[in-house]
């Protein structure tokens, strides 16, 4: 047989092993390869044979040739989910979590998956209502749609799902009302076997059913906190006397709490938090396993601390935040043995605050703007005691410390390093603590939706974690790395969580697969006191030898032998095509690298900008960080585009704000921003971390400030109340990072569109300006003013800008004066036609000492407080801000120096020292402190005053103040 005839044999024989499927059922491989096709990043050994099930494609699991599982959790999937997905009728589990580029809506047809227990498709990005179909599904126990995008209602359908242990429909957009049974359709009052009830974050409507519940169900945690529920409690909750967990919180539910709420004696969290309730506070005498009561944010009658306060022993956290509480409160309940937390400000408590023998347990008591005229202690109590704004804090004999609310905090828990501290890794990747090796860990956010407890800094409770972690999945996880434990808006605990593999740098793609479905499926139980938790993965880098290693077929063989010959004849023709196509091919180089084009003939040898400690982010790494930009990231927009919550690989949290196609700018002006703001660097200024400039993307990367804008703090939506001391603060800080822009940044800079907005609030509610995008860099050739088009935001544009196109400094002073109102009303600068500032000049009466005639327009939570001080003299200095013309306004300079002063008076710590001081640095005489910057002033050698900038190259001469 010569040579031509082998050759031809063998392709025949390779084609006849193409068509075969080994010992998978033929529809089920047909199945798989559909999906296959519709999805990018498919695991590697996906099409690489032709038996899935004898030669196992990763996360395909098979029984007598037919699929009965698929485990692809955190794959990289990208895509929709294929209808044909109904073909593998014999599939018991379905998981596909944490892929959050999977998208598209969810296939009717999943309803023809008759054998299937388990649904798992949380942390994807699936939108589209929620089919009717999967009532379908009669041996569905678990069913977890959490954290997509889904729309629409919830199917009533759903309630014939008699098996079901697990519902979790949580973090999506579903609205409509809770649906259930009537004139023979079904609904969710049905699922009498059903343990969870998980519908919190969505934005449903409607009064809550009484209905719903019965005393067959066996409903442990019903979490329906942080949607739009109106009407009352209905009396029938009282039946679920299983419930452990009860979340009700965050919606707009009003009238009393059913008095047989104290039925649920099982229940150990219980959150009534940010509703419109009223009537007396509910009697909760005999739910002695509570732990954790939040009942803020309330329209309650007036009423004494009630009786229960001194018998629920199980309490680890109080929370009772504006509830109309008044009279003593009981000392013994500070010596509960669990005690945690006691969070009672802005209530009415008067005469002697007694902690009697707190309990060691003991971390925060914050009983802020009550009546408290004294305070004792038995034993010594060195933990966070705040008393501001009670009569107490007025006396001689106050103790700064518990009259302040700068008290030292302790630092959350995170896992030790400290064996390991001279090991520095790669960007995405981590240090093992067992082994102090680099590594690239399985990671993400544990959250717990209500755990029993709010002490962040308890190391034997998160030691208690990491050692359940390692040992309930193990042995695929070598150590663990707890950080960033944080309560976020909508009170669940985050903890980012990395887990290490035991020897190995990488997992592999079946260790990961198993990881995701033992978070995703609740295998993994943490300790009862952490409560229902969902977890959110990284995406997972990874290796190429990860991926499945599989021996070749006589088909994979064919294949090649084939495409060998098919190359070689592209060979050939790509040297040809390669000569004609070189222009386009530097195109396409000049594309991917943008700063090569901005290469100056004479100066410099790069076009990258002349950074300080800012990165140059791919497009690929901030898509990732972002979860593919996703909504449910979405912390802002505006006119230029959007802004973007984003975990970088090194797990450090950033704003990404990304401009739109019709805002973008050129690109030196581009490159001259971002080497602008990497040379700004002030406490009171958002620090740029980054910048991404790709293909048509424009994007600037910023430190991320947790606690969101003075304007959502101002309307409460963020759960913090400012007290005026704090509003006085704010003020100070962002007047700070103004007055350093306005008189230290080289060139100086007017931001051009101060708003409350625009101003940050970190963790620590420190203020930091944030949004240069219309800033205006000013040459020493525009010092007196620039000439510019008009721009900023309405309500805040100085008027005298407006009109002649004049910017100076002071369109600043202005947009900032108007803030200073906000500050005072909590008003939007225009609000139901009328402008704040027209209305504050209108009703100003200086014969009204107390509150310069604004009682009626200030915000109601100032009126609580019994010493406004400054007032007076703040709301004069917020209206020569705004003064009509513009050189009559004070500079941001003079306006730090009178809010300092303010504060100064009062004994207040202002982190600015106008004394001199003896310290010599570098041979010149280090003089006063400046107002708006830490760092000191000297002399230079002329004896001309200049700012000392710690060493940054943008310090310039200033005049002396």
């Amino acid at each position: 047989m010569n040579m031509i005839s082998k050759l031809f044999l063998f392709f025949v024989l390779a084609g006849g092993l193409q068509v075969g499927h080994g010992d998978t059922d033929a529809g089920d491989a047909a199945a798989l390869r559909s999906l296959m096709n519709n999805w990018k990043n498919s695991p590697p050994s996906w099409g690489k044979t032709n038996d899935p099930c004898d030669a196992p494609w990763e996360g395909v699991a098979c029984e007598n040739s037919r699929v009965t599982a698929l485990k692809l959790s955190t794959m990289g999937l990208q895509g929709k989910l294929s209808s044909d997905i109904s073909q593998l009728s014999e599939l018991q589990l379905l998981d596909l979590s944490y892929n959050n580029d999977l998208n598209g809506s969810l296939p009717s047809s999943v309803g023809n998956l008759k054998q299937i227990t388990t649904l798992i498709l949380a942390g994807c990005s699936f939108s589209g209502i929620i089919p009717q179909e999967l009532h379908s599904l009669e041996k569905l126990s678990f069913l977890a749609l959490n954290s997509n995008k889904f729309t629409g209602s919830i199917p009533p359908s759903i309630g014939l799902l008699s098996n079901l242990y697990w519902l979790d429909l949580a973090d999506n957009k579903l609205t409509g009302p809770i649906p259930i049974s009537s004139n023979g359709s079904p609904g969710l009052d049905l699922l009498i076997n059903t343990k969870h009830f998980h519908f919190n974050k969505n934005q449903l409507s409607g009064s809550i059913p009484s209905g719903l519940f019965s005393s067959q169900m066996k409903l442990i945690h019903l979490l329906l906190d942080s949607n739009k529920f109106t009407g009352q409690i209905p009396e029938s909750i009282g039946l679920v006397t299983s419930l452990e967990v009860l979340r009700l919180d965050s919606n707009s539910l009003s009238g009393r709490v059913p008095s047989t709420i104290n039925n649920l004696t099982g229940v150990n969290e219980l959150n009534l938090a940010n509703n419109q309730l009223t009537g007396s506070l509910p009697d909760l005498t005999g739910m002695n396993l509570l732990s954790y009561v939040d009942l803020s944010n309330n329209s309650f009658d007036s009423s004494e601390a009630p009786a229960w306060f001194s018998t629920l022993q199980s309490l680890t956290t109080l929370v009772i935040e504006s509830g109309g509480l008044h009279g003593s409160f009981p000392s013994k309940v500070f010596s509960f043995p669990q005690l945690q937390q006691v969070l009672l400000s802005e209530n009415a408590f008067n005469g002697t605050l007694d902690l009697g023998n707190p309990s060691s347990e003991l971390q925060m008591v914050n009983f802020q703007n009550n009546a408290i005229s004294g305070y004792k202690s038995s034993a010594t109590f060195n933990e966070i005691l705040i008393l501001v704004g009670n009569p107490v804090c007025t006396t001689p004999q106050a103790n700064p410390i518990y009259c302040s609310l700068q008290q030292h905090m302790k630092v959350p828990y995170s896992t030790s390093l400290g064996h390991c501290n001279s090991v520095l890794c790669s960007l995405e990747q981590s240090v093992n603590p067992q082994s102090c090796s680099c590594a690239y860990p399985y990671q993400g956010f544990l959250v717990f939706r209500a755990p029993f407890f709010r002490d962040m800094t308890n190391s034997t409770r998160f030691q208690e974690l990491e050692s359940s972690l390692s040992s309930k999945l193990s042995p695929t996880i070598g150590s663990v790395y707890l950080s960033q434990v944080t309560f976020n808006e909508n009170n669940y605990l985050e903890v980012q969580l990395k887990l290490f593999h035991p020897t190995e740098m990488y997992f592999k793609r079946s260790e990961i697969q198993k990881l995701g479905f033992s978070l995703s499926n609740q295998t993994y139980k943490p300790p009862a006191e952490f409560g229902p938790y969902y977890f959110s993965a990284f995406p997972y880098p990874f290796s190429d030898s990860n991926g499945g290693k599989n021996s070749m077929s006589a088909g994979a063989i064919a294949g090649i032998a084939f495409g060998c010959i098919i190359l070689l004849i592209l060979l050939i023709v790509l040297v040809i095509y390669a000569i004609g196509q070189k222009k386009r091919a530097e195109r396409a180089v000049e594309l991917s690298k943008p700063f090569a084009s901005w290469i100056s003939a004479t100066k410099d040898n790069g076009g990258a900008p002349q950074l300080k400690g800012t990165r140059l982010f791919s497009f690929e790494e901030l898509k990732r960080s972002t979860k593919n930009f996703s909504e449910a990231n979405e912390i802002g927009s505006g006119g230029y585009g959007k802004v973007y919550r984003g975990i970088l690989s090194s797990g450090e949290l950033v704003a990404v704000k990304r401009a739109k196609q019709g805002s973008m700018q050129g690109a030196p002006e581009f490159k001259t921003e971002i080497e602008l703001l990497s040379r700004v660097h002030h406490k009171n200024l958002v620090g740029l971390v980054g910048f991404c400039f790709e293909q048509e993307e424009q994007m600037l990367v910023y430190e991320y400030i947790p606690n969101g804008t003075l304007r959502e703090n101002l309307t409460g939506r963020r759960g913090i109340q400012l007290e005026w001391i704090r509003r006085l603060k704010i003020a100070l800080g962002s007047a700070r990072g103004l007055a350093y822009l306005h008189e230290l940044a080289n060139p100086p800079i007017i931001h051009r569109d101060v708003k409350s907005t625009n101003i940050l609030l970190d963790e620590t509610l420190t203020a930091k300006v944030a949004d240069f995008g219309l800033s205006k860099l000013v040459s020493d050739s525009e010092q007196s003013h620039v000439s510019t088009q008009v721009k900023g935001t309405l309500g805040y544009l100085d008027p005298e800008y407006y009109m002649t196109q004049q910017l100076t400094e002071k369109s600043d002073v202005y947009s900032f004066g108007v803030v200073m109102l906000e500050l005072i009303t909590a008003k939007q600068p225009i609000e139901n036609g009328k402008y704040i500032v027209r209305e504050v000049r209108l009703i100003l009466n200086d014969m009204d000492e107390e509150y310069y005639g604004l009682k009626n327009i200030i915000d109601p939570i100032l009126t609580k407080t019994t010493d406004l001080i400054g007032f007076k003299r703040f709301v004069e200095l917020s209206m020569k801000c705004v003064n009509e013309t513009a050189t009559n306004r004070p500079t941001m300079n003079e306006v730090v120096k009178v809010i300092e002063t303010m504060l100064q008076n009062e004994g207040l710590k202002t982190n600015s020292n106008s004394a001199t001081s003896s310290v010599t640095d570098f041979g010149n005489t280090i003089g006063s402190y400046d107002p708006y910057n830490d760092s000191p002033r000297r002399k230079d050698k002329n004896g001309d005053d200049f700012q000392y900038s710690g060493g940054y190259s943008f310090a310039r001469r200033v005049e002396p103040i």
